[in-house]
């Protein structure tokens, strides 16, 4: 039964190795679970996922290879003796409240549910819609799925209609931290929490607790030591594109802020429009009346920052390389002399770009970004955002 599941998290691309597939067998070996199909459950994730991003997909190989009560009305499905009556027990006395306990008592107590279940698992032969004693699907009897009872075993159901199952079996939690979904801010931090280099400052406040314990062992006396508290010493400046095709990206651009700006102390931002140019803007309601030099920014923010550009790199070839080829104004320098002055001063600086990768080769503004950056534009997307943090985190 375990090798199948082992292969197929392979083939959804959840990366397990032999080694830990042998530490699950160990854990199983050991008696860490006994008839929990719950406790099997948070067994083999601990031993076989190693990165949050792949938890949703070791949930859906895991409800597909071992089907729990989903297979029990379907076709090929499980035998009605294989359902282990202790399994549901546990886990109802476990997830119940009061309550809803006593609302189990209403069929005649959780004994009479379960003899209930397994005698009518015997006798019906097919499928079932509708009704109130058969297991099948929109009735009202306490087994099946995508009906109402209070007291129910929800069996095949995809998701909840009620919430009132004794056990959900197909929950899945995770679906947002896949790297293949749409961003949000959570995902985001996620992701940003690589670009860190913690560093201890400030006044020493906060507890220290190895220090405590050394002396007190060490003078005999409770002797309370404190230290200044770690701190994220990363020096970020971040450019937006503002305008034009970028409204489009508006949402993800605002989450990719708000993250930034709660896991950077040491963050300053600037919006330009398709290219950097020779001024940039904090505020896009006055963008023309208080534009700041951006030699005045070149000059104020040491080698020390690391810098990332947003935008979808997505305009005339002309605005990046001729004089003269901004949209907005007259442009005396070209914007890949810019940008190049940019890179030259924060040698640690990538582009995001929310364009979905695949079509990055259909924009020939994009290519000549991508030339200038050497590659190091990356998709606005979680693994896009990972793998621009180590582009930062490298020395260069």
């Amino acid at each position: 039964m375990f090798i199948p599941f082992f292969l197929e998290l392979k083939a959804a691309r959840v990366p397990v190795s032999l080694r830990e597939y042998l530490t699950l067998l160990e854990g199983m070996d050991a008696g860490l679970v006994e008839y929990d199909v719950e406790g099997f459950y948070f067994l083999a994730r601990a031993a076989l996922v190693k990165d949050e991003r792949h938890i949703d997909r070791f949930d859906q190989v895991f409800a597909h290879v071992f089907k729990g009560l989903q297979a029990v009305s379907g076709e090929g499905g499980i035998d009605p003796a294989a359902l282990p009556e202790e399994w549901l027990r546990r886990l109802a006395e476990k997830h119940l409240t009061d309550e809803e306990k006593k609302l189990v008592e209403a069929l005649g107590g959780f004994d009479k549910l379960m003899e209930t279940l397994k005698q009518r698992l015997e006798e019906q032969k097919g499928r079932h819609q509708g009704g109130s004693k058969w297991i099948g699907t929109a009735g009202t009897s306490p087994f099946g799925a995508y009906g109402y009872n209070p007291e129910g075993v929800r069996i095949g159901q995809q998701e909840s209609r009620h919430r009132r199952a004794v056990k959900v079996w197909d929950k899945r939690e995770f679906r947002n931290f896949d790297d293949s979904v749409e961003l949000g801010t959570r995902n985001i931090k996620v992701a940003l929490k690589r670009l860190r280099r913690w560093v201890r400052e400030g006044a020493a406040d906060e507890f220290d607790l190895p220090g405590t314990i050394h002396a007190t062992a060490e003078h005999g006396y409770l002797d309370v030591q404190t230290r200044p508290e770690r701190r994220n010493a990363v020096k970020l400046l971040m450019f937006f594109d503002v305008g034009g095709s970028m409204d489009d990206h508006i949402k993800v651009v605002e989450e990719l802020f708000s993250a930034a700006r709660a896991e950077f102390r040491q963050l300053e931002y600037f919006y330009f429009h398709n290219c950097l140019y020779e001024g940039v803007w904090k505020d896009n309601r006055r963008r023309h009346a208080e534009v700041i030099p951006t030699y005045d920014v070149l000059h104020r923010y040491g080698h020390d920052y690391k810098a990332i550009f947003v935008g979808d790199a997505s305009m005339s070839p002309y605005e990046i390389a001729h004089p003269g080829g901004a949209v907005e104004h007259w442009n005396t320098e070209a914007g890949a002399v810019w940008l190049q002055r940019a890179l030259a001063k924060w040698p640690s600086t990538v582009w995001l770009n929310p364009t979905p990768e695949r079509l990055w080769g259909y924009t020939h503004s994009i290519s000549m970004i991508r030339e200038i950056f050497t590659d190091r534009m990356f998709p606005l997307s979680l693994s896009g955002l990972e793998a621009a943090t180590r582009a930062l985190s490298r020395k260069h």
